[in-house]
C-alpha cells in the first residue's frame, strides 16, 4: 500500500466524517493517536471534547440546543490499563467492559454493529493501542453495513505490530461527502505522520473541511514510559 499525505486526503474531502489516525512518531518514541468528529447538521455541530479521567467525552456546546443525544454524546477515548481505546461511539465502553472481562478486541465488537442511522448507516469506527516492553501494537475495526443494505454487518479488524517510524494508518466513517453517505472501502490508508504533537494537531486541524469540522483530539504516548501527551481543539468556544 502506497504510502499517502494526510494532510493531502483530509484536504480532498469535505466529509470523511469521523476518523481515527493510529501510528508512531517520526522519531520512533510516541504511540499516536488521534480522533476527530465533523458534522452536518445543527446537532452534530452542538459538540465539543472535554477530559474525563485519563480519556475524553463529548459534551453539547449549548444544552438548550441538544435534539439527539444518542448517537452524539459517548465516551471516545478510555485507558484500561496499558491499553488506549478511541471509537467512534458508545462501544468504546463496550470494548472496554468486555476487555476488562478477558475478551480480544474484536471479539467485544461482535455484539455491536453499524449505527442505526438510515440511510447513512454509519459505520462504527475502533481502535487499540497496546503498549508493553518497550514497544507497542495496535488494531483498527470497522462494522458496516454491507453496501448500505442493513440487513447484513460487515465487520473487519486490522492488526499492526512493530510499527515504522513516521507512519500510520486512517479509517474514517464516509468515504465521500454525497446523500446517502456511503460508507468507507478497503483497508485503512497507510499514512505519514509528521511532526512533534502541537505541529501534528495543527496539521490535521487546518486541514480538515472549515465548516464541517467540530473536535479533534490527539495523543502521544511515550512508549518506554507510558506518559501522555494530549492535545484537544474544539471549534465552539
Amino acid at each position: 500500500m502506497k504510502l499517502i499525505s494526510l494532510k493531502e486526503e483530509l484536504l480532498s474531502n469535505a466529509y470523511p466524517g469521523r476518523g481515527i489516525v493510529i501510528g508512531k512518531s517520526a522519531d520512533g518514541k510516541k504511540a499516536v493517536a488521534a480522533y476527530f468528529i465533523m458534522g452536518r447538521s445543527s446537532n452534530s455541530r452542538n459538540r465539543i471534547f472535554v477530559e474525563d479521567g485519563n480519556g475524553i467525552r463529548t459534551e453539547a456546546f449549548d444544552p438548550s440546543k441538544l435534539e439527539d443525544p444518542s448517537l452524539i454524546i459517548y465516551a471516545p477515548v478510555r485507558v484500561l490499563g496499558n491499553k488506549t481505546i478511541v471509537t467512534n461511539g458508545d462501544q468504546t465502553d463496550t470494548v472496554y467492559e468486555l476487555m476488562d472481562k478477558q475478551q480480544t478486541f474484536e471479539q467485544s465488537l461482535r455484539c455491536r454493529e453499524f449505527e442505526p442511522d438510515g440511510p447513512n448507516y454509519t459505520p462504527r469506527i475502533s481502535g487499540i493501542i497496546h503498549i508493553e516492553n518497550g514497544g507497542f501494537n495496535y488494531a483498527l475495526s470497522i462494522l458496516k453495513s454491507d453496501d448500505g443494505r442493513p440487513e447484513s454487518c460487515d465487520r473487519f479488524t486490522f492488526a499492526y505490530n512493530d510499527p515504522i517510524n513516521g507512519e500510520g494508518r486512517f479509517i474514517h466513517t464516509y468515504a465521500r461527502n454525497e446523500n446517502p453517505l456511503p460508507s468507507f472501502e478497503g483497508e485503512p490508508k497507510r499514512v505519514d505522520i509528521t511532526g512533534g504533537i502541537d505541529e501534528f494537531a495543527d496539521m490535521i486541524w487546518t486541514s480538515l473541511n472549515e465548516d464541517n469540522k467540530v473536535s479533534l483530539f490527539v495523543r502521544f504516548i511515550d512508549i518506554e514510559t507510558g506518559k501522555t501527551e494530549t492535545r484537544i481543539i474544539n471549534k465552539n468556544k
